[in-house]
């Protein structure tokens, strides 16, 4: 496990499994930190590759879009953290790619369902590697007025509530997500704000502990008292209660182990995570907050009683010279898209389409004033429709039956199989042959439907490894290239 601070002002991630709104609050957070360059470095979308258009406060930024992450990772050298948005099905193996990868130094897993079996070999790949893991079943963390991951704080409205956009004293840590926001608002009220705060996830076995983190605090100057939040079930607070025990902790910690109320049932309970479920007397609640007090940590009678204790703390360290406040700034105001503004009645917008060609007025519509009546009476066809919609006016019969001409063959071969259509058009404008076969030639390329040289390429790469079709097919799919020489969409292994 690192020993110091995580993230900076600099840090950069990549994003596995692309999702536009957590991405564009990371932005979002990035702008209103007046960071000079985006925290997403690049984007994982196994399947596709290319670009991702968002927004960097007013700014338009395209981010690019990688099909693997060892290519992300050679692309991005520079990111080192991974946030990974896979589904629990995949989170597993994915996570373990990326702690492969020597750039990567912190990999946080969103997902829940993730294997127990999976997470411990995930832990004990990063410990022997000096890496760390936030997750499962975790929302990530923040460091105020840096780095945002995800999802974490919720909406820009919250975060600025909370003074997430410049860093305060408090080091906070809990395994609940949800309870991190309730927390942030909290310690921003009676402290100076958060320097950092992590979400462990609510997992029995978590890819970092409380004490994991509590510990790194301690060592980051910055911070100058620690608040945790922890729950029933488990034995994770024990760990902190030995380093308090130890003297490894300096620094003044507050702390509240929710779930006091499962004493109120008959029966045992479980609560919404998979470790908050307790397995003894030592796992309860009750026992791990007295054992926190007894180690010197400030524990409060209740949870209400949390907030006080924190003010308490915080304004005793103020009192002795250990904190200067932060003084408050004004954070930038982050630009409203234009669909939220128009929704809000904020802005009227012009119409970008004025339609000159149809009339729906009267009995019946009218193409550049000629009722469609007349159009089906006389047998007029799509091409002389076409002729009063983008000519406004009726052309001859041979204009509106090239027209047609031109359509049926778009319908036919479609974009990717335009040598043919080129040649074609060539030929029926009165070209001679060679001219004719040039410009259905020059238009192969890699989307071509025959594809014939990628198409040999990588059917003789395979048949040289001698691998069977399934085995071809199956590694293509997972190095997200499609199958060569196949050229129509519906022609794919599903």
């Amino acid at each position: 496990m690192a020993t110091g601070q995580l993230f900076s002002k600099t840090t950069q991630a990549l994003f596995y499994n692309y999702k536009q709104l957590p991405i564009q609050r990371m932005l979002d957070f990035d702008f209103l930190c007046r960071r000079e360059t985006p925290s997403i470095a690049g984007i994982i979308n196994p399947g596709s590759e290319g670009f991702q258009k968002l927004f960097f406060g007013q700014e338009e930024i395209a981010i690019p879009v990688h099909l693997g992450i060892e290519a992300a990772c050679a692309a991005h050298p520079t990111a080192d953290v991974f946030i990974n948005f896979a589904s629990f099905r995949s989170a597993a193996a994915s996570s373990m790619a990326a702690l492969k990868q020597p750039t990567i130094r912190v990999v946080v897993i969103i997902a829940e369902g993730v294997p127990e079996s999976d997470t411990k070999q995930l832990v004990a790949y990063a410990k022997a590697n000096n890496k760390v893991v936030i997750g499962p079943a975790t929302v990530g963390g923040i460091q105020a007025g840096a780095f945002k991951i995800g999802d974490t704080a919720g909406t820009i409205d919250n975060i600025i509530h909370c003074k997430l956009y410049r860093p305060g004293s408090v080091g906070f840590v809990s395994k609940s997500g949800g309870m991190s926001s309730e927390l942030y608002n909290t310690i921003a009220r009676v402290t100076d704000g958060i320097y950092e705060g992590i979400a462990i996830g609510g997992d029995v076995f978590p890819g970092s502990t409380l004490s994991d983190h509590v510990l790194r605090f301690n060592n980051i100057p910055q911070v100058k008292m620690v608040v945790v939040l922890g729950e029933l079930g488990g034995r994770d607070e024990y760990s902190l209660v030995e380093a308090l025990q130890q003297g490894k902790i300096n620094k003044p910690v507050v702390a509240w182990v929710s779930g006091t109320c499962a004493r109120l049932f008959k029966s045992e309970v479980q609560f919404g995570h998979a470790g908050a479920k307790s397995g003894g007397e030592m796992e309860s609640a009750q026992a791990k907050n007295q054992a926190l007090r007894d180690a010197g940590a400030v524990v409060p009678t209740s949870y209400e009683a949390f907030e006080g204790a924190i003010k308490e703390t915080f304004e005793k360290l103020v009192e002795a010279g250990k904190i200067t406040p932060v003084k408050e700034v004004v954070p930038p105001q982050i630009p409203e898209d234009l669909n939220t503004a128009i929704k809000s009645g904020k802005v009227r917008a012009p119409t970008h389409i004025i339609t000159t060609i149809c009339d729906e007025r009267g009995e019946e519509p009218c193409y550049a004033g000629v009722p469609i009546f007349s159009l089906v009476e006389q047998g007029l066809g799509v091409g002389d429709v076409i002729s009063l919609l983008w000519f406004k006016r009726s052309l001859p019969r041979y204009c509106s039956r090239f027209i047609e001409i031109c359509i049926m063959l778009c319908a036919d071969h479609g974009p990717c199989v335009s040598g043919a259509h080129n040649t074609i058009v060539t030929s029926r404008a009165g070209k001679d042959v060679v001219s004719c076969l040039v410009s259905g030639l020059l238009t192969i390329g890699p989307r071509f439907g025959g594809a014939i040289d990628d198409a040999a390429r990588y059917f003789k790469d395979a048949y040289d490894r001698g691998l069977t079709p399934y085995e071809f097919v199956e590694g293509m799919k997972k190095k997200g290239i499609r199958v060569a020489g196949i050229g129509h969409r519906y022609q794919n292994l599903k």
